[in-house]
Protein backbone atom coordinates (compact mmCIF):
# COMPACT_ATOMS: atom_id res chain seq x y z
CA UNK A 1 0.00 0.00 0.00
CA UNK A 2 1.42 3.60 -0.77
CA UNK A 3 2.27 5.26 2.06
CA UNK A 4 0.53 8.69 0.50
CA UNK A 5 -1.50 9.48 -2.11
CA UNK A 6 -1.48 12.19 -3.99
CA UNK A 7 -4.62 13.99 -5.98
CA UNK A 8 -4.50 16.53 -8.02
CA UNK A 9 -7.68 18.56 -9.68
CA UNK A 10 -8.51 22.03 -10.47
CA UNK A 11 -4.93 23.35 -9.56
CA UNK A 12 -5.59 21.91 -5.78
CA UNK A 13 -3.50 18.74 -5.05
CA UNK A 14 -4.11 16.91 -1.83
CA UNK A 15 -1.23 15.03 -0.66
CA UNK A 16 -3.24 12.47 1.37
CA UNK A 17 -1.30 10.53 4.44
CA UNK A 18 -1.94 6.52 4.03
CA UNK A 19 -0.32 4.93 6.84
CA UNK A 20 -3.78 4.67 9.47
CA UNK A 21 -2.56 1.27 10.94
CA UNK A 22 0.67 3.12 11.88
CA UNK A 23 -1.68 6.50 12.93
CA UNK A 24 0.24 7.90 9.85
CA UNK A 25 3.53 7.97 11.55
CA UNK A 26 6.46 9.71 10.24
CA UNK A 27 8.42 6.87 9.09
CA UNK A 28 12.03 7.77 6.76
CA UNK A 29 9.87 6.20 4.05
CA UNK A 30 6.68 8.31 4.76
CA UNK A 31 9.31 11.04 4.65
CA UNK A 32 10.44 10.91 1.55
CA UNK A 33 7.75 10.41 -0.28
CA UNK A 34 6.28 13.57 0.86
CA UNK A 35 9.54 15.09 -0.03
CA UNK A 36 9.30 13.35 -3.35
CA UNK A 37 5.53 14.42 -4.39
CA UNK A 38 5.78 17.67 -3.04
CA UNK A 39 8.84 18.76 -4.92
CA UNK A 40 6.83 17.35 -7.99
CA UNK A 41 4.00 19.83 -7.25
CA UNK A 42 5.98 22.67 -6.50
CA UNK A 43 7.28 22.47 -10.43
CA UNK A 44 3.92 21.93 -11.74
CA UNK A 45 1.73 24.49 -13.49
CA UNK A 46 -1.14 22.97 -13.33
CA UNK A 47 -0.43 22.94 -9.16
CA UNK A 48 -1.50 26.50 -7.02
CA UNK A 49 -2.56 25.02 -3.59
CA UNK A 50 -1.35 22.15 -1.64
CA UNK A 51 -3.08 20.75 1.09
CA UNK A 52 -1.71 17.99 3.36
CA UNK A 53 -4.49 15.86 5.08
CA UNK A 54 -4.67 12.35 6.41
CA UNK A 55 -6.52 9.28 5.43
CA UNK A 56 -8.15 8.71 8.61
CA UNK A 57 -8.16 9.78 11.74
CA UNK A 58 -5.18 10.78 13.59
CA UNK A 59 -3.93 13.64 11.09
CA UNK A 60 -0.17 12.20 12.21
CA UNK A 61 1.08 10.56 15.86
CA UNK A 62 4.62 11.53 15.15
CA UNK A 63 7.47 9.43 14.69
CA UNK A 64 7.64 5.67 13.63
CA UNK A 65 7.80 3.40 16.41
CA UNK A 66 9.91 0.84 14.72
CA UNK A 67 12.29 3.37 13.34
CA UNK A 68 12.73 5.13 16.91
CA UNK A 69 13.62 1.58 17.98
CA UNK A 70 16.33 1.74 15.56
CA UNK A 71 17.52 5.40 16.19
CA UNK A 72 18.87 3.99 20.13
CA UNK A 73 21.93 2.44 17.59
CA UNK A 74 22.46 4.88 15.60
CA UNK A 75 25.66 7.29 15.18
CA UNK A 76 25.55 10.60 15.36
CA UNK A 77 26.03 11.03 11.82
CA UNK A 78 23.11 8.90 11.27
CA UNK A 79 21.21 10.80 13.45
CA UNK A 80 21.90 13.77 12.17
CA UNK A 81 20.97 13.00 8.52
CA UNK A 82 17.71 11.32 10.10
CA UNK A 83 17.19 14.96 11.11
CA UNK A 84 18.58 16.43 8.40
CA UNK A 85 15.77 14.42 5.71
CA UNK A 86 12.72 16.37 7.99
CA UNK A 87 14.64 19.22 7.52
CA UNK A 88 14.25 19.02 4.03
CA UNK A 89 10.72 18.30 4.16
CA UNK A 90 10.09 21.33 6.30
CA UNK A 91 11.93 23.45 3.90
CA UNK A 92 9.83 22.65 0.93
CA UNK A 93 6.85 23.14 2.83
CA UNK A 94 7.81 26.74 4.39
CA UNK A 95 9.92 28.17 1.88
CA UNK A 96 7.80 26.61 -1.35
CA UNK A 97 6.33 29.15 -3.61
CA UNK A 98 2.99 27.42 -3.37
CA UNK A 99 0.15 28.04 -0.78
CA UNK A 100 0.06 25.19 1.85
CA UNK A 101 -2.46 23.91 3.78
CA UNK A 102 -2.70 21.43 6.44
CA UNK A 103 -6.60 19.61 7.41
CA UNK A 104 -6.06 18.52 10.65
CA UNK A 105 -8.54 15.98 11.87
CA UNK A 106 -7.60 13.66 15.06
CA UNK A 107 -4.56 14.12 17.06
CA UNK A 108 -1.54 15.81 15.31
CA UNK A 109 1.43 14.90 17.77
CA UNK A 110 5.74 15.32 17.83
CA UNK A 111 6.57 15.68 14.40
CA UNK A 112 3.15 15.22 12.97
CA UNK A 113 1.93 18.66 14.95
CA UNK A 114 5.22 19.99 13.68
CA UNK A 115 4.14 18.78 9.61
CA UNK A 116 0.21 20.68 10.66
CA UNK A 117 1.85 23.85 11.75
CA UNK A 118 4.56 24.37 9.28
CA UNK A 119 1.62 24.76 6.11
CA UNK A 120 0.70 28.45 5.78
CA UNK A 121 -2.95 27.53 6.78
CA UNK A 122 -4.01 25.03 9.52
CA UNK A 123 -7.65 23.75 9.82
CA UNK A 124 -8.84 21.55 12.39
CA UNK A 125 -11.57 19.67 13.40
CA UNK A 126 -13.17 20.20 16.67
CA UNK A 127 -11.67 17.07 17.96
CA UNK A 128 -8.10 17.60 17.24
CA UNK A 129 -5.27 17.98 19.33
CA UNK A 130 -1.83 19.36 18.64
CA UNK A 131 1.16 18.65 21.39
CA UNK A 132 4.93 19.01 20.69
CA UNK A 133 5.85 15.78 22.88
CA UNK A 134 9.01 14.93 22.27
CA UNK A 135 10.20 16.39 26.02
CA UNK A 136 8.05 13.31 26.82
CA UNK A 137 10.46 10.96 26.18
CA UNK A 138 13.87 12.80 26.19
CA UNK A 139 13.66 14.32 22.07
CA UNK A 140 14.14 17.56 21.62
CA UNK A 141 11.81 19.45 19.04
CA UNK A 142 14.69 21.34 17.47
CA UNK A 143 13.69 22.51 13.93
CA UNK A 144 9.82 23.27 14.56
CA UNK A 145 11.11 25.82 17.14
CA UNK A 146 13.03 27.18 15.00
CA UNK A 147 9.87 28.05 12.54
CA UNK A 148 7.78 28.56 15.05
CA UNK A 149 9.22 32.28 15.74
CA UNK A 150 6.79 33.44 12.86
CA UNK A 151 3.23 32.11 14.17
CA UNK A 152 3.04 31.95 17.76
CA UNK A 153 4.54 34.49 20.95
CA UNK A 154 7.71 33.59 23.00
CA UNK A 155 5.92 32.47 25.88
CA UNK A 156 3.70 29.93 24.03
CA UNK A 157 6.88 28.54 22.24
CA UNK A 158 8.03 28.20 25.44
CA UNK A 159 4.76 26.85 27.20
CA UNK A 160 4.00 24.20 24.28
CA UNK A 161 7.79 22.98 23.85
CA UNK A 162 8.71 22.53 27.21
CA UNK A 163 5.74 20.90 28.78
CA UNK A 164 5.07 18.81 26.08
CA UNK A 165 1.45 19.23 26.57
CA UNK A 166 -1.35 18.20 24.27
CA UNK A 167 -4.05 20.90 23.51
CA UNK A 168 -7.19 21.01 21.79
CA UNK A 169 -8.07 22.73 18.94
CA UNK A 170 -9.95 25.56 20.56
CA UNK A 171 -6.91 26.55 22.76
CA UNK A 172 -4.37 25.65 19.57
CA UNK A 173 -6.53 28.29 17.64
CA UNK A 174 -6.06 30.90 20.70
CA UNK A 175 -2.39 30.86 20.34
CA UNK A 176 -2.18 31.14 16.08
CA UNK A 177 -1.71 27.30 15.53
CA UNK A 178 -4.83 26.95 13.76
CA UNK A 179 -6.73 29.43 11.79
CA UNK A 180 -9.87 28.13 11.89
CA UNK A 181 -11.81 25.03 13.91
CA UNK A 182 -14.19 23.45 11.71
CA UNK A 183 -17.34 20.43 12.29
CA UNK A 184 -15.69 17.25 11.58
CA UNK A 185 -18.51 16.67 8.94
CA UNK A 186 -18.12 20.19 6.89
CA UNK A 187 -13.87 20.59 6.75
CA UNK A 188 -13.68 19.11 3.83
CA UNK A 189 -15.73 21.29 1.79
CA UNK A 190 -14.52 24.24 4.00
CA UNK A 191 -10.81 23.28 2.97
CA UNK A 192 -11.89 22.60 -0.52
CA UNK A 193 -13.83 25.86 -0.86
CA UNK A 194 -11.27 28.14 0.82
CA UNK A 195 -8.58 26.34 -1.15
CA UNK A 196 -10.71 26.78 -4.75
CA UNK A 197 -10.93 30.77 -4.10
CA UNK A 198 -7.33 31.32 -3.07
CA UNK A 199 -6.83 29.67 -6.86
CA UNK A 200 -9.12 32.48 -8.60
CA UNK A 201 -7.99 35.42 -5.63
CA UNK A 202 -4.61 35.49 -5.46
CA UNK A 203 -1.59 36.03 -7.67
CA UNK A 204 0.58 33.04 -8.01
CA UNK A 205 3.74 35.34 -8.69
CA UNK A 206 2.58 37.36 -5.49
CA UNK A 207 2.28 33.92 -3.26
CA UNK A 208 5.80 32.97 -4.52
CA UNK A 209 7.41 36.46 -3.85
CA UNK A 210 5.89 36.84 0.05
CA UNK A 211 6.65 33.02 0.92
CA UNK A 212 10.32 34.09 -0.45
CA UNK A 213 10.37 37.34 1.01
CA UNK A 214 9.41 36.26 4.47
CA UNK A 215 11.66 33.28 4.92
CA UNK A 216 14.28 35.33 3.80
CA UNK A 217 14.07 38.26 6.12
CA UNK A 218 14.09 35.96 9.00
CA UNK A 219 17.63 37.24 11.13
CA UNK A 220 17.68 40.34 9.09
CA UNK A 221 17.98 43.30 11.17
CA UNK A 222 15.65 46.03 9.95
CA UNK A 223 17.66 47.80 7.34
CA UNK A 224 18.75 44.48 5.79
CA UNK A 225 15.37 43.47 5.44
CA UNK A 226 13.85 46.77 4.51
CA UNK A 227 16.64 46.62 1.55
CA UNK A 228 15.67 43.09 0.64
CA UNK A 229 11.80 44.12 0.48
CA UNK A 230 12.05 46.93 -1.42
CA UNK A 231 14.61 45.44 -4.23
CA UNK A 232 11.88 42.44 -4.14
CA UNK A 233 9.23 45.13 -4.49
CA UNK A 234 10.69 46.57 -7.48
CA UNK A 235 11.24 42.95 -9.27
CA UNK A 236 8.08 42.35 -8.66
CA UNK A 237 6.44 45.29 -10.16
CA UNK A 238 7.75 44.48 -13.89
CA UNK A 239 6.71 41.27 -13.63
CA UNK A 240 3.40 40.38 -15.77
CA UNK A 241 0.78 39.57 -12.76
CA UNK A 242 1.67 43.03 -11.43
CA UNK A 243 1.67 44.76 -14.69
CA UNK A 244 -1.97 42.50 -15.25
CA UNK A 245 -3.22 43.59 -11.43
CA UNK A 246 -2.67 47.15 -12.41
CA UNK A 247 -4.56 47.34 -15.99
CA UNK A 248 -7.08 45.41 -14.26
CA UNK A 249 -7.23 47.95 -11.35
CA UNK A 250 -7.14 50.71 -13.84
CA UNK A 251 -9.83 49.45 -15.97
CA UNK A 252 -12.28 48.53 -13.12
CA UNK A 253 -12.39 44.73 -14.20
CA UNK A 254 -11.84 41.59 -11.82
CA UNK A 255 -9.25 39.78 -12.54
CA UNK A 256 -9.65 35.64 -12.61
CA UNK A 257 -5.89 34.68 -11.71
Amino acid sequence: MDVIKTIVENRVARIVLNRPEKRNALSPELVEALKISIADLLSRYDVKVIVIKSADKPFCAGADLAHLAKIRDFSFEENLADSQSLRALFDLIHGGHKIFISQVEGPALAGGCGLASICDFCFATEDAQFGYTESRIGFVPALVAVYLRQRLRGSDIRDLLLSGRIISAAEAQKMGLVNEVIPAGAIETAVADFAAKLCTTVSSASVSHIKNLLKSIEGMDIPQALDFAAELNARARSGADCIAGIDAFLNKTKLQW
